[in-house]
């Protein structure tokens, strides 16, 4: 017995250490992979029409005079795109960092999915199996075109995925710590981080807050516990202290950027402008009793009727969920917030108040409609394929820069140019890529591979929240299994919380939106997938068991 028992144990550590000697192979050709792809390309970052917003403050400081707000953006970026300009002078550092970043949440996604392990002690998933999951989603995340795309953006988004990928791992390093290894000090280092990534992340890229919101609800459990006070009091004045960095500055800097005001209300009465019109010809109709005259409502129910009836003529086919373009009810120069601006010259207040109250009263005299249009953007993310994932074939980089050169083509841009060489290099750089910039293909594994993760991802959203609703209503049959559905539930809620949001005040048709989210849908899915094969594998298990104590007394 002592010497097939001596075998059987030196073959398991052969056949371990030959699965680690791949798996850490497989792990560097990745990340080689990963980084030749990304270096690669032209490391010039890419301009768009919004690219002004975020880059401006940074130009304007470089150039002497003061960093401030800029149509409405937050500082944080802005802050950024300063700080990598004034440490090397040159616009292709910006590429270099958000690459390096990139490559980081690639590593986090890993770190954080080996991390998730502890949920689940006892899994009946083979280590190795296990591992190759991780490596797999990693390597997904890493070589996809759509992530690569992202980090040569000129805006937020290009460090977006760092943010959430690190605002992740610190959330399941604190409920880890909180409630599983009752880690104190842990808990409240990791506590403070959620918090202060939840608010970098949400401030960077403000479609983030209702899921902001949700990365909290384990921060609030932790403070329902009983006993831990110290640690309760400790983390307390950690997220004041916290959200006092991150808020206060960006409330002293809005105060001198009159867009800051009127950013959010011109989109809410933008994107919801079919159903104020309708609103409005009914409070006309019905002769309601408004703080707004008869006579001039008149007036901009009929300009607002005739602007929407231009976007759908001069625009066909731009935001088809939405059926008319609010870009340009927003943009145009002649359109109707324009108009409107016209109508209420200085008066900034006066005007938002108005979007506002037309937003509200939208909402509370056509609910059913209001509802019907957040259901529709759900739709475009969740049915029938996800488009987090880009199985695209070619990304036509010089069609990009074109475009990027347009954006740039501007007296805003050229009147700094003077003064700062390195926006003259960068300018002259986008225009030369423009004409002989390469295109860049993904490979047709990887393109198969997000294929599929984007058609079964509703289906496995539904069947993992079925089996966590079975997990949870028969706790003690599947105790085990408890925290794996919770993190389901709350990469689900993660995911709903931003789609939710930009549902509401914006639409899901706008790519970036959507792209943005790729690093969290991964991982849930990746989630979905191995709550699936451990509820399998369970049930496998106790029916082999059941059948060998049928078959024991013959």
């Amino acid at each position: 017995m002592i010497a097939p028992l001596a075998s059987n144990q030196s073959s398991w550590r052969k056949t371990g250490s030959l699965w680690q000697a791949c798996y850490w192979t497989a792990l560097a050709v990745v990340f080689t992979w990963a980084i030749w792809q990304r270096f690669a390309l032209p490391l010039t970052p890419i301009a768009d029409p919004d690219t002004w917003g975020y880059l401006s403050p940074a130009l304007r400081k470089l150039t002497g005079a003061e960093f401030g707000h800029s149509q409405g953006r937050n500082f944080l970026y802005p802050g950024f795109l300063y700080l990598v300009l004034r440490c090397f002078g040159d616009f292709r550092a910006i590429g270099i960092v958000q690459h390096l970043l990139g490559l980081a949440a690639g590593g986090l996604f890993l770190l954080t999915w080996r991390r998730l392990r502890v949920f689940v002690p006892d899994s009946l998933v083979n280590p190795s199996l296990y591992d190759a999951f991780g490596l797999a989603g990693t390597a997904i995340y890493l070589l996809a075109s759509d992530t690569i795309r992202i980090e040569t953006q000129l805006r937020p988004e290009g460090i977006s995925a760092f943010l959430i990928s690190i605002n992740l791992y610190f959330a399941v390093q604190f409920v880890s710590c909180s409630f599983l290894e009752r880690r104190r000090t842990g808990a409240v280092v990791c506590g403070s981080a959620t918090v202060l990534t939840s608010l970098l992340l949400a401030s960077a890229k403000p479609s983030f807050w209702f899921a902001a919101i949700v990365v909290m609800v384990p921060v609030v459990a932790f403070f329902l516990r009983q006993n831990w006070w110290r640690q309760k009091i400790a983390l307390g004045l950690a997220i004041a202290v916290t959200a006092a960095l991150v808020l206060w500055p960006e409330r002293i800097l809005s105060r001198k950027d009159a867009e800051s005001q009127t950013f959010l209300p011109t989109m809410l009465f933008v994107i919801h402008a079919d159903l104020i019109r309708d609103q409005m010809a009914e409070d006309l109709k019905e002769n309601a009793h408004l703080p707004y005259s008869r006579e001039w409502l008149e007036r901009v129910y009929a300009a607002l009727y005739s602007e929407i009836g231009k976007s759908q003529t001069n625009y066909p086919g731009h935001y088809p969920s939405l059926k008319f373009n609010p870009e340009y009810l927003w943009f145009d120069p002649s359109s109707i917030t324009t108009q409107l601006r016209r109508e209420f010259g200085s008066n900034v207040s006066a005007l938002c108040d108005f979007y506002r109250f037309y937003y509200w009263r939208t909402w509370q005299r056509r609910p059913f409609r209001a509802l019907q249009k957040v259901a529709r953007q759900f739709s475009i993310y969740y049915y029938p394929d996800c488009p987090a994932y880009a199985p695209m074939k070619i990304w036509p980089l010089m069609d990009v820069y074109e475009r990027a050169a347009t954006s740039l083509d501007s007296e805003d841009y050229r009147k700094i140019a003077r003064s700062l060489p390195a926006l003259t290099d960068f300018m002259q750089r986008t225009k030369s890529l423009a004409e002989n910039a390469p295109a860049t293909e993904q490979q047709r594994l990887l393109r198969g591979a997000l294929a599929d993760l984007a058609v079964s991802y509703m289906s496995l959203l539904v069947l993992g929240l079925i089996l966590s609703a079975i997990i949870f209503w028969k706790q003690v049959r599947w105790r085990r299994l408890r925290w794996l559905a919770a993190l389901v539930l709350f990469g689900s809620a993660y995911n709903a919380a931003s789609c939710l949001e930009v549902a509401i005040v914006n639409s899901l048709e706008v790519h970036r939106y959507i792209t943005v989210q790729m690093y969290a849908t991964l991982l849930t899915q990746f989630l979905l997938l191995w709550l699936i094969l451990e509820f399998a594998l369970d049930i496998t298990q106790r029916r082999d068991t059941i059948a060998r104590d049928l078959v024991a007394p013959l």
